[in-house]
């Protein structure tokens, strides 16, 4: 998998930082890094001269069999079912084909037929735009795609309207497209007979289009076309049939899901170093024997990755929690995540392979081969898009199975009965009224929920279409779309992952460094208090560490008490042993009661100390493993959430602070708002860049260990000689 995900993310950023033409279309080499860079970013592309001449054979091939009076299935005859007609218009029957394919519903404001104004007042169910219209994203990356289909020179159309095309690219003239009606058998007909009326300058066709500030119009493709000065094609034999029957929009929306899957399997590993940190876990879990004696690649990579992001850190069990009463070793969602993770791994990167091919391959029908002595053109079926559907429905479930880790992860982190000490709802503040993290449990378990839903297989679904012709349908767009409906949930799931396991990791550094300074005082506590009342045969070092034993687990143990009573509970605790280590011939009950009390009470005081001197600066990195470290530093200083507690969230009472006249305050955020910050990260692709510079250094490690290895037996040689 790593050898899918470090490529992918260098040629992304390769692509981004340069201002240059990012890639040249040759039908051949177009990869997904240049895909999303185009679609989402607006890198430039640019058609290779090399496929010139293809393109120019195949037009003549084309038109010599025509001029032959060879029947050529959508060039002199009618469509899929409608096949059994011909026709000398050939032209005219281009033309007729995206008018009859331009049957998608988008409702924008932008049709020409009059709105039914009687009901102008009622409020709409949905967003029409976004209901109703694919993004302006899905639709360049089908473009980007289909242009670099067309370029291999198979599909017998003429140059000019190769160039078209770029220029719209070129001009971020984008068509608004249906979000609907595209089966995926004969290609993705409906949206890209869009893109097909759009290029020949339809006026009921609208676009985006954006200029050099990225600022954005809606239009007509006539105006938008001539403002670009880009002449609108007419079409010519076949070239309506070569924009439309292909798979260049299921492609384009399977590539960016798939693109999204794989950041969220490089943040997910991520996340879960995170959690095993956060719980105290172990790395034991990770240890390279597994992976020995069980070696599917993608449990070992997962478990590689793991072991090596949890290297350096201080918050792991390092065995001094075992012992009657604590599990032996972590639960599920933690200690096997290497083994949940690896076939997500193994499908995700088949997944990618399956859609580069697709990136590259000629979809229409039908298709002209020249390379013989005499060109020959074949009828297929290439247009069948099931090799997309089998990928982004792989990746779907590969969202899903993510999502149920995360889940499991963030509401152990949330359940104080299997956090490992951690406070109730991750609450910085006392648990009998602050449950800051609740919500968070409770919305992520709908989100998991909807998962669950948008798993289940599309491609089973298929309804036969056309007359009977399109009995096998691939619905691969479908698909693609709600995998990418998967892939928002799951990055909303991720996002709320995050701040909840920042804010663990900042409570476990809490209480390391109170637990230690309690140690610190407990131990000069007890000595003071005990040394000059006892015989000198007692042996109070050994007393007084299992009284401490006793004490810091009924700590932890009373997570849910409010700090004032937590303490002195735990203290209490703890006087079943004392009395039955010291006698009352050596000491009185009035002392052991008047020690418990005074050791509650520094607890009290030491814990609001520390818990103080914390939130002042809070900063758990060095304590972190090497993933952690990095990940908890990128939402702490550049995204800048902090660490919640009751000053953090808005409050009615901060209102009510307002308007009696106290200085003037930001407003401070809801729990949602901070997640949201976490959220938009992950959509905008920073949140993966830092997740994949972690494996990065995990795979820089793994280098680095070979060379050293092979050093040393060269020199080991050497000496031997």
């Amino acid at each position: 998998m790593n050898n899918v995900l470090i490529p992918h993310w260098s040629a992304l950023n390769n692509a981004l930082k340069t201002n240059d033409i990012s890639c040249d279309l040759d039908g051949k080499t177009l990869d997904l890094a240049t895909v999303v860079a185009g679609a989402r970013y607006g890198k430039r592309i640019s058609l290779s001269q090399c496929t010139r001449e293809q393109v120019h054979r195949s037009e003549a091939a084309l038109k010599k069999h025509l001029a032959d009076g060879e029947l050529i299935y959508g060039v002199n005859t009618g469509f899929g079912g409608s096949a059994d007609t011909t026709t000398y218009a050939v032209n005219k029957l281009q033309e007729n084909l995206l008018q009859m394919l331009q049957a998608g519903i988008k409702v924008d404001g932008s049709s020409p037929i009059a709105a039914n104004k009687q009901n102008e007042n009622v409020l709409p169910l949905d967003d029409p735009t976004s209901a109703t219209i694919m993004p302006e994203s899905w639709t360049r990356a089908t473009m980007i795609i289909r242009l670099n289909c067309l370029a291999l020179g198979a599909s017998g159309i003429r140059q000019s309207v190769l160039d078209v095309l770029l220029q719209m690219i070129e001009h971020h003239i984008t068509p608004r497209v249906p979000l609907r009606g595209s089966i995926s058998a004969s290609g993705d007909l409906n949206p890209l007979s869009y893109i097909g009326g759009a290029m020949q300058g339809h006026p009921s066709i609208h676009v985006w289009k954006r200029d050099q500030n990225s600022s954005c119009q809606v239009k007509g493709a006539n105006l938008a076309l001539a403002e670009s000065l880009i002449p609108p094609v007419r079409l010519d034999a076949k070239e309506g049939l070569a924009i439309v029957n292909g798979t260049a929009t299921s492609a384009a929306v399977g590539g960016l899901a798939v693109h999204e899957a794989l950041g969220l399997a490089a943040v997910s590993q991520v996340l879960t170093a995170m959690s095993v940190e956060a719980l105290h876990g172990m790395s034991e879990s990770f240890d390279p024997f597994f992976a020995k004696v069980r070696p599917h690649l993608g449990q070992t990579t997962a478990a590689n990755n793991l072991y090596r992001f949890l290297s350096k850190s201080k918050l792991l069990n390092d065995g001094d929690g075992f012992g009657p009463g604590n599990l032996r070793q972590d639960r599920y969602s933690i200690r096997t995540s290497a083994q949940w993770m690896g076939p997500i791994l193994e499908d995700l990167e088949l997944a990618y392979q399956q859609i580069s091919t697709e990136l590259n391959s000629v979809t229409d029908n039908p298709l002209i081969d020249t390379a013989g002595d005499s060109a020959r053109i074949l009828h297929g079926g290439n247009f069948q898009a099931k090799s997309v559907t089998s990928a982004v429905e792989k990746a779907r479930q590969a969202v899903q199975s993510m999502g149920r880790m995360l889940f499991a992860q963030c509401t152990e982190l949330i359940d104080p009965s299997k956090n490992n000490g951690l406070p109730p709802n991750l609450s910085a503040d006392e648990p009998s009224i602050s449950f800051t993290f609740k919500g968070v449990d409770i919305m992520i378990a709908a989100l998991q929920s909807e998962l669950g839903f948008l798993a289940n297989p599309v491609g089973s679904h298929v309804q036969t279409a056309e007359m009977g012709n399109q009995a096998l349908n691939s619905l691969a767009l479908i698909s693609g779309r709600y995998t990418l409906e998967a892939v928002t949930v799951l990055s909303q799931m991720a996002a709320a992952h995050l701040v909840s396991v920042c804010q663990a990791l900042d409570l476990r550094v809490i209480n390391i460094q109170f637990m230690r300074a309690l140690k610190h005082d407990f131990v000069k506590i007890f000595d003071e208090s005990f040394k000059v009342h006892t015989a000198p045969r007692k042996d109070l070092s050994a007393l007084s560490k299992k009284v401490w034993c006793a004490f810091s687990k009924q700590i932890g143990e009373l997570q849910s008490v409010d700090s004032c009573n937590r303490f002195h509970e735990a203290a209490r605790a703890i006087l079943p042993i004392l009395l039955t280590e010291l006698p009352p011939t050596d000491v009185s009950s009035g002392i052991i009661q008047a020690w418990i009390d005074h050791l509650g009470s520094h607890a009290v005081d030491i814990y609001s100390r520390t818990l103080e001197a914390y939130c002042r600066s809070p900063d758990a990195s060095p304590y972190l493993g090497e993933a952690s470290r990095k990940m908890y530093a990128y939402v702490r200083q550049s995204l800048k959430i902090p660490f919640i507690t009751e000053e953090t969230l808005w409050r009615p009472t901060d209102a009510n602070r307002r308007q009696s006249g106290e200085a003037a305050a930001p407003p401070l955020p809801t729990m949602g708002d901070v997640i949201g910050i976490a959220y938009d990260a992950i959509r905008r692709g920073s949140l993966y860049m830092v997740a994949v510079e972690c494996i990065r250094n995990v795979e820089q490690d793994a280098v680095r260990n070979i060379h050293c290895l092979v050093k040393y037996l060269s020199d080991e040689r050497v000496s031997k000689i």
